[in-house]
Protein backbone atom coordinates (compact mmCIF):
# COMPACT_ATOMS: atom_id res chain seq x y z
CA UNK A 1 0.00 0.00 0.00
CA UNK A 2 1.32 3.26 -0.85
CA UNK A 3 1.65 6.07 1.50
CA UNK A 4 0.35 9.89 0.09
CA UNK A 5 0.75 12.87 2.43
CA UNK A 6 -0.63 16.07 1.30
CA UNK A 7 0.59 19.54 2.81
CA UNK A 8 -1.60 22.12 3.73
CA UNK A 9 -1.10 25.32 5.59
CA UNK A 10 -5.00 24.79 6.80
CA UNK A 11 -8.39 23.32 6.24
CA UNK A 12 -10.60 25.94 6.45
CA UNK A 13 -12.67 27.71 3.62
CA UNK A 14 -10.90 28.42 0.58
CA UNK A 15 -10.42 27.22 -2.97
CA UNK A 16 -6.73 25.48 -2.11
CA UNK A 17 -8.19 23.83 0.45
CA UNK A 18 -11.14 22.68 -0.97
CA UNK A 19 -9.37 21.17 -3.66
CA UNK A 20 -6.72 19.55 -1.36
CA UNK A 21 -9.94 17.67 0.23
CA UNK A 22 -11.17 16.36 -3.37
CA UNK A 23 -7.76 15.15 -4.38
CA UNK A 24 -7.52 13.17 -0.91
CA UNK A 25 -11.17 12.06 -1.17
CA UNK A 26 -10.72 10.53 -4.44
CA UNK A 27 -7.47 8.93 -3.70
CA UNK A 28 -8.73 7.38 -0.80
CA UNK A 29 -10.98 5.76 -2.38
CA UNK A 30 -8.22 3.66 -3.84
CA UNK A 31 -7.78 0.81 -1.49
CA UNK A 32 -4.06 0.73 -2.45
CA UNK A 33 -3.80 4.28 -1.36
CA UNK A 34 -2.86 5.36 2.65
CA UNK A 35 -4.00 9.01 2.47
CA UNK A 36 -3.01 11.57 5.07
CA UNK A 37 -3.31 15.21 5.36
CA UNK A 38 -0.58 17.18 7.10
CA UNK A 39 -2.47 20.72 8.09
CA UNK A 40 0.02 23.23 10.01
CA UNK A 41 -3.14 25.29 11.52
CA UNK A 42 -6.29 23.67 13.00
CA UNK A 43 -8.45 26.62 12.40
CA UNK A 44 -11.82 25.20 13.12
CA UNK A 45 -12.68 21.84 14.93
CA UNK A 46 -12.87 19.53 11.79
CA UNK A 47 -12.09 20.13 8.61
CA UNK A 48 -14.52 22.24 6.69
CA UNK A 49 -14.90 20.36 3.74
CA UNK A 50 -16.40 16.89 4.18
CA UNK A 51 -13.43 14.29 4.17
CA UNK A 52 -13.82 10.59 3.29
CA UNK A 53 -13.17 8.41 6.51
CA UNK A 54 -10.21 7.18 5.14
CA UNK A 55 -8.42 10.02 5.13
CA UNK A 56 -6.02 10.54 8.04
CA UNK A 57 -5.36 14.28 8.98
CA UNK A 58 -2.36 15.53 11.22
CA UNK A 59 -2.50 18.94 12.67
CA UNK A 60 0.96 19.87 13.06
CA UNK A 61 0.40 22.88 15.74
CA UNK A 62 -2.16 23.44 18.45
CA UNK A 63 -5.04 24.95 17.78
CA UNK A 64 -4.50 28.11 19.60
CA UNK A 65 -1.73 29.04 17.59
CA UNK A 66 -3.15 30.54 14.45
CA UNK A 67 -2.11 33.45 11.89
CA UNK A 68 -2.72 36.82 13.90
CA UNK A 69 -2.76 39.00 10.62
CA UNK A 70 -6.00 40.72 11.28
CA UNK A 71 -5.65 41.28 15.13
CA UNK A 72 -1.60 43.00 14.05
CA UNK A 73 -3.43 45.00 11.30
CA UNK A 74 -5.98 46.22 13.72
CA UNK A 75 -3.65 47.09 16.32
CA UNK A 76 -1.04 49.53 14.04
CA UNK A 77 -4.41 50.65 12.69
CA UNK A 78 -5.77 52.04 15.61
CA UNK A 79 -1.96 52.76 17.25
CA UNK A 80 -2.00 50.55 19.85
CA UNK A 81 1.37 50.15 20.90
CA UNK A 82 1.37 47.30 23.37
CA UNK A 83 -0.93 45.51 21.76
CA UNK A 84 1.02 45.88 18.09
CA UNK A 85 4.46 44.84 20.08
CA UNK A 86 2.32 41.68 21.72
CA UNK A 87 0.84 40.57 18.20
CA UNK A 88 4.35 41.22 16.28
CA UNK A 89 6.17 38.47 18.48
CA UNK A 90 2.83 36.19 18.34
CA UNK A 91 2.79 37.01 14.42
CA UNK A 92 6.96 35.74 14.57
CA UNK A 93 6.59 33.11 16.42
CA UNK A 94 3.90 31.49 14.50
CA UNK A 95 5.98 31.54 11.61
CA UNK A 96 9.15 30.33 13.46
CA UNK A 97 6.93 27.30 14.81
CA UNK A 98 4.65 26.43 11.48
CA UNK A 99 8.40 26.12 9.62
CA UNK A 100 9.97 24.21 13.09
CA UNK A 101 6.84 21.53 12.59
CA UNK A 102 6.15 21.30 9.14
CA UNK A 103 10.32 20.38 8.42
CA UNK A 104 10.46 17.90 11.50
CA UNK A 105 7.05 16.33 9.73
CA UNK A 106 8.45 16.08 6.47
CA UNK A 107 12.21 14.65 8.02
CA UNK A 108 10.42 12.55 9.96
CA UNK A 109 7.29 10.80 7.88
CA UNK A 110 7.59 7.80 6.06
CA UNK A 111 5.48 8.52 2.31
CA UNK A 112 5.78 7.47 -1.04
CA UNK A 113 4.92 10.49 -2.56
CA UNK A 114 4.67 14.11 -0.43
CA UNK A 115 2.31 16.60 -2.54
CA UNK A 116 3.08 20.11 -1.48
CA UNK A 117 0.09 23.12 -1.97
CA UNK A 118 1.73 25.90 -1.33
CA UNK A 119 5.61 27.59 -2.44
CA UNK A 120 6.82 27.83 1.17
CA UNK A 121 5.92 23.90 1.63
CA UNK A 122 7.61 23.35 -2.20
CA UNK A 123 11.02 24.62 -0.93
CA UNK A 124 10.33 22.48 2.21
CA UNK A 125 9.80 19.63 0.86
CA UNK A 126 12.53 20.12 -1.94
CA UNK A 127 15.06 20.82 0.80
CA UNK A 128 14.05 18.29 2.83
CA UNK A 129 12.00 15.70 1.44
CA UNK A 130 13.66 11.88 1.55
CA UNK A 131 15.43 10.95 -1.49
CA UNK A 132 13.40 7.89 -2.19
CA UNK A 133 9.73 10.08 -1.98
CA UNK A 134 8.36 11.00 -5.08
CA UNK A 135 8.00 14.88 -4.44
CA UNK A 136 5.22 16.73 -6.22
CA UNK A 137 4.33 20.83 -6.15
CA UNK A 138 0.74 21.50 -6.56
CA UNK A 139 0.38 25.46 -7.83
CA UNK A 140 -3.22 26.88 -7.76
CA UNK A 141 -2.41 30.31 -7.95
CA UNK A 142 -1.98 32.67 -11.10
CA UNK A 143 1.35 34.94 -11.26
CA UNK A 144 -0.77 37.90 -13.01
CA UNK A 145 2.06 38.74 -14.71
CA UNK A 146 4.04 39.24 -11.40
CA UNK A 147 7.53 38.26 -12.31
CA UNK A 148 8.83 38.22 -8.77
CA UNK A 149 6.25 35.59 -7.94
CA UNK A 150 6.63 33.38 -10.55
CA UNK A 151 10.52 33.23 -9.81
CA UNK A 152 9.93 32.69 -6.39
CA UNK A 153 7.57 29.64 -7.45
CA UNK A 154 9.90 28.37 -9.60
CA UNK A 155 12.82 28.69 -7.11
CA UNK A 156 10.26 26.96 -4.68
CA UNK A 157 9.70 24.13 -7.18
CA UNK A 158 12.97 23.15 -8.77
CA UNK A 159 14.22 20.61 -6.01
CA UNK A 160 10.85 18.60 -6.29
CA UNK A 161 10.11 15.50 -8.72
CA UNK A 162 6.65 16.74 -10.50
CA UNK A 163 5.28 20.06 -10.81
CA UNK A 164 1.39 20.35 -11.18
CA UNK A 165 -0.26 23.19 -12.83
CA UNK A 166 -4.15 23.20 -12.91
CA UNK A 167 -4.96 25.40 -15.62
CA UNK A 168 -3.18 24.82 -19.20
CA UNK A 169 -1.75 28.72 -18.79
CA UNK A 170 0.20 27.91 -16.00
CA UNK A 171 1.64 24.93 -17.30
CA UNK A 172 2.61 26.43 -20.75
CA UNK A 173 3.93 29.42 -18.66
CA UNK A 174 6.17 26.93 -16.11
CA UNK A 175 7.13 24.33 -18.25
CA UNK A 176 9.35 27.30 -19.94
CA UNK A 177 10.57 28.58 -17.00
CA UNK A 178 11.28 25.84 -15.32
CA UNK A 179 12.99 23.87 -17.89
CA UNK A 180 16.83 24.20 -16.15
CA UNK A 181 15.88 22.18 -13.88
CA UNK A 182 14.95 18.52 -13.21
CA UNK A 183 11.30 19.16 -12.11
CA UNK A 184 8.47 18.09 -14.39
CA UNK A 185 5.88 20.29 -15.07
CA UNK A 186 2.16 18.38 -15.71
CA UNK A 187 -0.99 19.91 -16.14
CA UNK A 188 -3.98 18.18 -14.12
CA UNK A 189 -7.08 20.50 -13.63
CA UNK A 190 -9.06 20.84 -10.73
CA UNK A 191 -12.75 19.04 -10.05
CA UNK A 192 -15.48 18.80 -8.55
CA UNK A 193 -16.23 16.38 -5.55
CA UNK A 194 -19.32 15.65 -6.95
CA UNK A 195 -21.46 16.55 -9.82
CA UNK A 196 -25.84 16.56 -9.34
CA UNK A 197 -27.84 14.67 -10.93
CA UNK A 198 -30.11 16.84 -11.68
CA UNK A 199 -29.65 20.10 -13.10
CA UNK A 200 -31.58 23.77 -12.51
CA UNK A 201 -34.43 24.31 -14.02
CA UNK A 202 -33.57 27.93 -14.85
CA UNK A 203 -36.62 29.32 -14.25
CA UNK A 204 -36.26 31.19 -10.91
CA UNK A 205 -35.58 35.04 -11.57
CA UNK A 206 -31.95 34.38 -9.28
CA UNK A 207 -28.97 35.55 -9.78
CA UNK A 208 -25.73 33.59 -7.79
CA UNK A 209 -22.20 33.86 -6.77
CA UNK A 210 -19.87 32.19 -4.74
CA UNK A 211 -16.76 33.15 -3.05
CA UNK A 212 -14.13 34.88 -0.87
CA UNK A 213 -15.04 38.56 -0.01
CA UNK A 214 -12.18 40.27 -0.91
CA UNK A 215 -10.92 43.22 -3.70
CA UNK A 216 -9.55 40.61 -5.99
CA UNK A 217 -12.67 38.90 -6.32
CA UNK A 218 -14.72 42.16 -7.44
CA UNK A 219 -18.21 41.56 -5.81
CA UNK A 220 -18.32 45.33 -5.14
CA UNK A 221 -18.49 45.79 -9.05
CA UNK A 222 -21.13 43.17 -9.09
CA UNK A 223 -23.17 44.74 -6.96
CA UNK A 224 -22.51 48.10 -9.51
CA UNK A 225 -23.10 45.57 -12.42
CA UNK A 226 -26.69 44.34 -10.40
CA UNK A 227 -27.75 47.68 -9.83
CA UNK A 228 -28.24 48.18 -13.36
CA UNK A 229 -29.56 44.93 -14.11
CA UNK A 230 -32.48 45.82 -11.28
CA UNK A 231 -33.75 48.71 -12.52
CA UNK A 232 -34.88 46.90 -15.72
CA UNK A 233 -35.32 43.84 -13.76
CA UNK A 234 -36.37 44.72 -10.47
CA UNK A 235 -38.29 41.14 -10.02
CA UNK A 236 -34.52 39.47 -10.46
CA UNK A 237 -32.57 39.17 -7.62
CA UNK A 238 -28.89 38.21 -6.14
CA UNK A 239 -27.63 36.15 -3.64
CA UNK A 240 -23.67 36.19 -2.71
CA UNK A 241 -22.34 33.50 -0.81
CA UNK A 242 -18.72 33.71 1.21
CA UNK A 243 -17.43 35.64 3.76
CA UNK A 244 -14.46 38.24 3.81
CA UNK A 245 -13.17 41.55 4.14
CA UNK A 246 -15.04 43.41 2.17
CA UNK A 247 -18.32 42.39 4.07
CA UNK A 248 -19.10 45.86 5.77
CA UNK A 249 -17.89 48.09 2.10
CA UNK A 250 -20.72 45.33 0.90
CA UNK A 251 -22.89 45.86 3.24
CA UNK A 252 -23.13 49.70 3.16
CA UNK A 253 -23.32 49.58 -0.46
CA UNK A 254 -26.11 47.52 0.08
CA UNK A 255 -27.86 49.84 2.37
CA UNK A 256 -26.67 53.28 0.34
CA UNK A 257 -28.44 51.84 -2.79
CA UNK A 258 -31.69 50.88 -1.05
CA UNK A 259 -31.05 46.85 -2.35
CA UNK A 260 -31.59 45.12 1.42
CA UNK A 261 -34.63 43.42 -0.38
CA UNK A 262 -32.90 42.04 -3.44
CA UNK A 263 -29.12 41.50 -2.19
CA UNK A 264 -27.99 38.48 -0.03
CA UNK A 265 -25.29 38.21 2.10
CA UNK A 266 -25.05 34.66 2.70
CA UNK A 267 -21.80 34.29 4.19
CA UNK A 268 -19.39 31.01 4.39
CA UNK A 269 -21.80 28.26 3.72
CA UNK A 270 -21.21 24.31 3.29
CA UNK A 271 -21.39 22.98 0.04
CA UNK A 272 -24.72 21.57 0.02
CA UNK A 273 -26.00 25.14 0.99
CA UNK A 274 -24.11 26.42 -2.29
CA UNK A 275 -25.49 23.16 -4.21
CA UNK A 276 -29.07 23.91 -2.80
CA UNK A 277 -28.76 27.60 -3.90
CA UNK A 278 -27.27 27.00 -7.48
CA UNK A 279 -30.35 24.57 -7.81
CA UNK A 280 -32.47 27.42 -7.42
CA UNK A 281 -30.79 30.14 -9.55
CA UNK A 282 -30.83 30.75 -13.24
CA UNK A 283 -27.26 33.13 -13.63
CA UNK A 284 -24.03 32.76 -12.73
CA UNK A 285 -22.22 35.89 -12.86
CA UNK A 286 -18.16 35.83 -11.84
CA UNK A 287 -16.82 39.76 -11.63
CA UNK A 288 -13.22 38.56 -10.10
CA UNK A 289 -10.52 40.88 -11.45
CA UNK A 290 -8.35 37.61 -11.17
CA UNK A 291 -8.77 33.72 -11.02
CA UNK A 292 -6.28 31.03 -10.97
CA UNK A 293 -9.02 28.03 -12.05
CA UNK A 294 -12.52 29.30 -11.04
CA UNK A 295 -13.75 26.18 -9.73
CA UNK A 296 -17.05 27.83 -8.90
CA UNK A 297 -17.68 28.05 -12.77
CA UNK A 298 -17.58 24.27 -12.73
CA UNK A 299 -20.06 24.49 -10.30
CA UNK A 300 -22.12 26.07 -11.15
CA UNK A 301 -21.92 24.45 -14.61
CA UNK A 302 -22.32 21.23 -13.21
CA UNK A 303 -26.11 23.28 -11.90
CA UNK A 304 -26.42 23.26 -15.42
CA UNK A 305 -26.53 27.65 -14.87
CA UNK A 306 -24.73 29.68 -17.71
CA UNK A 307 -21.37 31.79 -16.54
CA UNK A 308 -20.69 35.00 -17.08
CA UNK A 309 -17.23 36.43 -16.06
CA UNK A 310 -14.57 39.14 -17.15
CA UNK A 311 -11.70 37.76 -19.09
CA UNK A 312 -9.59 39.29 -16.78
CA UNK A 313 -9.88 36.59 -14.73
CA UNK A 314 -7.37 34.05 -16.24
CA UNK A 315 -9.24 30.80 -14.65
CA UNK A 316 -12.09 31.79 -16.35
CA UNK A 317 -11.17 31.80 -19.75
CA UNK A 318 -9.73 28.38 -19.14
CA UNK A 319 -13.24 26.95 -18.61
CA UNK A 320 -16.06 29.40 -20.10
CA UNK A 321 -15.98 29.24 -24.17
CA UNK A 322 -17.47 32.45 -24.94
CA UNK A 323 -21.06 31.98 -26.81
CA UNK A 324 -21.09 28.18 -26.65
CA UNK A 325 -21.48 27.35 -22.89
CA UNK A 326 -21.30 31.32 -20.66
CA UNK A 327 -20.03 34.63 -21.80
CA UNK A 328 -16.32 36.15 -21.26
CA UNK A 329 -16.34 40.15 -21.18
CA UNK A 330 -13.47 41.93 -21.84
CA UNK A 331 -12.21 44.88 -20.53
CA UNK A 332 -14.57 44.47 -17.45
CA UNK A 333 -16.73 46.54 -19.48
CA UNK A 334 -19.77 47.13 -17.29
CA UNK A 335 -22.51 47.99 -20.04
CA UNK A 336 -21.07 44.50 -21.79
CA UNK A 337 -22.28 42.57 -18.75
CA UNK A 338 -25.02 43.87 -18.03
CA UNK A 339 -25.84 43.60 -21.61
CA UNK A 340 -25.18 39.90 -21.93
CA UNK A 341 -26.75 39.17 -18.27
CA UNK A 342 -30.41 41.16 -19.81
CA UNK A 343 -30.27 39.12 -22.80
CA UNK A 344 -30.17 36.29 -21.07
CA UNK A 345 -32.62 36.70 -18.49
CA UNK A 346 -35.08 37.48 -21.20
CA UNK A 347 -34.34 34.54 -23.45
CA UNK A 348 -34.86 31.39 -21.47
CA UNK A 349 -34.25 29.29 -23.98
CA UNK A 350 -30.90 30.11 -24.34
CA UNK A 351 -30.30 29.94 -20.99
CA UNK A 352 -30.92 26.61 -21.40
CA UNK A 353 -28.75 26.17 -24.63
CA UNK A 354 -26.05 27.88 -23.04
CA UNK A 355 -26.36 25.75 -19.71
CA UNK A 356 -26.56 22.51 -21.22
CA UNK A 357 -23.23 23.09 -22.93
CA UNK A 358 -21.69 23.66 -19.85
CA UNK A 359 -23.30 20.13 -18.38
CA UNK A 360 -21.11 18.39 -21.16
CA UNK A 361 -18.29 20.52 -21.04
CA UNK A 362 -18.04 18.79 -17.07
CA UNK A 363 -16.77 15.73 -18.73
CA UNK A 364 -13.67 17.00 -19.56
CA UNK A 365 -13.01 17.88 -16.09
CA UNK A 366 -15.10 14.72 -14.32
CA UNK A 367 -13.54 13.20 -11.05
CA UNK A 368 -13.14 10.38 -12.95
CA UNK A 369 -10.75 11.60 -15.48
CA UNK A 370 -9.04 13.34 -13.23
CA UNK A 371 -8.17 11.28 -10.64
CA UNK A 372 -6.43 9.20 -13.53
CA UNK A 373 -4.07 12.00 -14.28
CA UNK A 374 -2.87 11.76 -10.78
CA UNK A 375 -2.96 8.32 -10.50
CA UNK A 376 -0.45 8.50 -13.33
CA UNK A 377 1.48 11.14 -11.77
CA UNK A 378 1.48 9.13 -8.42
CA UNK A 379 2.57 5.74 -10.19
CA UNK A 380 5.33 7.57 -12.11
CA UNK A 381 3.83 7.36 -15.33
CA UNK A 382 2.55 10.96 -16.06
Amino acid sequence: MKKIIILALHLGYGGVERSIVTLANMLAEKKEYEVEIASIYQLYDKPVFPLNERVKVTFLLPKNLTPNREEWKDSLKKKKFFTFLKESAKSVHVLYARKKEMVRYIKNTKADVMISSRDFLNEWLGLYGSPSTIKIGWEHNHHHNNMKYATDVVHSAKDLNYFVLVSKDLYRFYKRKMAPYRCKCVYIPNTLDNIPKRKSSLTAKRIISVGRLSPEKGFLDLLKIYQMIEKQYPDWTLEIIGDGTEKKTLQAFIKKTHLEDKVTLAGFQDSDYIAKETQKSSLYIMTSYTESFGIVLLEAMSHGLPCLAFDSAEGAREIITSGRDGYLIRHRNFDAMVKKAEDLIQDEKRRKELGQKGREKMKEFSKEKVVLKWIALIEKEG
